[in-house]
């Protein structure tokens, strides 16, 4: 399966597109959080200009003793003046009323007064205004120059919205203008300092991702101290340190396919050697009959290293195949093959519940078993008489999270040589002439199926937990 190729984005595209946008967006937000008090400001000045007109139209009443002898043409000025259709002024009860010569009557009246002068009464106003229809007939009060004299101005509003509709059409360019200004100016700013330096960034490791061998390819750090800085500095290391990585897996793998053909001619060699010695300790001679044996018994070991070697260049890392599986009976066959169940001086015992089902890959570990298993006898009878009642024991123990399973001999334990490098292949056999291959491989094995295979040191003997997740339990 081949990873699908990441394509770097364009310049207007990506990080790029999504800095400007947000930009506008937050100018934007900012410009009409204060464009509705400026809209409730221009209307309110709206409305004091035509009342000043009516105040000017009061006074002339007042000094006028009876206003139905004022001049039509002066009236109807004074009303042209003011954009209203008729003014009321009132003053210590009294009423007097100036009208256009053919009075409208509205249908829809709306009163603005001017007497209330808090923030939200004069945004709730102008938005009223602002989205109201049409033919709307518009009640302006407010007081007279005169202490206890109010002004009432009657007059249509559209005159006043269409003048809010052209500030805020004005407003709304100067904000978009300013919004675009700043948004160039600060993304010019953050792709120098943050947008090209992470393009680079992404452009190289989309680079060194398709040729990860090339040298050429490591990124140059650059001498920022800040956040991209260290970025860079630890991309330079980690690309340098995956360099030399390949290449030395790569030399090893070389290294390692020779072994493995100088290791299948050798194996080869000293099968041959095997049967030319079988053949030699027919011999009735008694030098060949004493000397015989160690000679097979070396070209055994031989073959067995070489065997193994070979096995374990050919180990596969196949995915564990899970099935409900009794752990009991997985661990006697295991002790089966291990030659452990009938064996004339060790005795084995199974002490694993016979209720315990597990979910695992009963194949992979049952060689976990089969290895620790053998490990153990194997020690027993290198110890020969020198354990009184040799004995190899499979527990089970549960907690919340884990289920351990623990092989344990009382053998003469490992020595501290071999516990150094207990799980590392072909340094952690514990017998002389092993390739240490078996704990490595049951490692892997126990990791692969979410646990953990640990050395318990004791004084005695030697003792393995396998340690499992709580989670491959089958229920019933």
């Amino acid at each position: 399966m081949t990873a699908e190729r990441s394509v770097l984005p364009g310049r207007f595209s990506g990080l790029s597109i999504k800095l400007i946008a947000t930009i506008m967006a937050v100018i934007l937000l900012v410009e009409i959080v204060v464009y509705l008090p400026s809209l409730a400001n221009y209307r309110a000045s709206w409305l004091d200009d035509r009342l000043r007109v009516g105040v000017v139209a009061a006074r002339v009443l007042d000094a006028v003793p009876d206003v139905m002898a004022l001049p039509r043409n002066l009236t109807d000025r004074l009303l042209t003046s003011a954009g209203a259709n008729a003014i009321v002024y009132r003053r210590e009860g009294q009423s007097q009323l100036i009208e256009l010569a053919d009075p409208v009557t509205p249908d829809v009246v709306v009163t603005a007064d001017m007497r209330q002068r808090d923030l939200m009464t004069l945004i709730a106003g102008a938005l009223d205004t602002l989205f109201a229809g049409p033919g709307r007939t518009l009640r302006i009060v407010g007081e007279g120059d005169v202490d206890q004299s109010l002004v009432e101005l009657l007059m249509p509003e559209r005159p006043l919205r269409q003048e809010m509709l052209s500030y805020s059409r004005q407003i709304g360019f100067i904000s978009l203008t300013i919004a675009a200004i700043t948004a160039v100016a600060l993304y010019l700013l953050a792709s120098y300092l943050f947008i090209y330096p992470v393009r680079r960034l992404t452009q190289n490791i989309l680079a060194f991702r398709q040729a990860p061998e090339n040298a050429s390819l490591v990124i140059v750090p650059s001498k920022r101290r800040d956040e991209i800085g260290i970025v860079e500095r630890e991309l330079a290391a980690m690309e340098s340190d995956l360099f030399s990585m390949l290449r030395q897996r790569r030399h090893l793998a070389d290294l390692g396919l020779a072994v493995a053909k100088i290791n299948h001619d050798l194996r080869n060699t000293l099968t041959s050697a095997q049967l030319l010695s079988d053949q030699v300790a027919t011999l009735d001679d008694p030098k060949v009959q004493r000397l015989a044996p160690r000679l097979v018994t070396t070209l055994d070991k031989a073959i067995g290293f070489a065997q193994s070697v070979l096995d374990y260049g050919r180990e596969t890392s196949a995915l564990p195949v899970l099935a409900p599986v009794v752990l009991r009976t997985l661990i006697d066959d295991a002790a089966f093959d291990a030659r452990l169940v009938g064996h004339p001086n060790v005795v084995f015992t199974n002490g694993v519940p016979e209720n315990l089902v597990l979910t695992l890959d009963a194949g992979q570990l049952g060689r976990v078993f089969l290895n620790l298993l053998k490990n153990a006898r194997e020690a027993l009878e290198a110890s020969g008489a020198n354990i009184e009642h040799p004995e190899v024991s499979v527990s089970a123990s549960e907690d919340a999270e884990n289920i351990t399973i623990t092989v344990s001999d009382n053998g003469p334990g490992l020595p501290p040589r071999a516990r150094d490098k207990l799980f590392v292949a072909f340094e952690g056999s514990a017998r002389a002439g092993g390739t240490g291959l078996g704990l490595a491989i049951a490692r892997e094995i126990t990791e692969a199926h979410g646990g953990k295979l640990v050395f318990i040191d004791q004084p005695h003997g030697t003792r393995f937990d396998l340690i499992l997740p709580v989670s491959l339990r089958v229920t019933s």
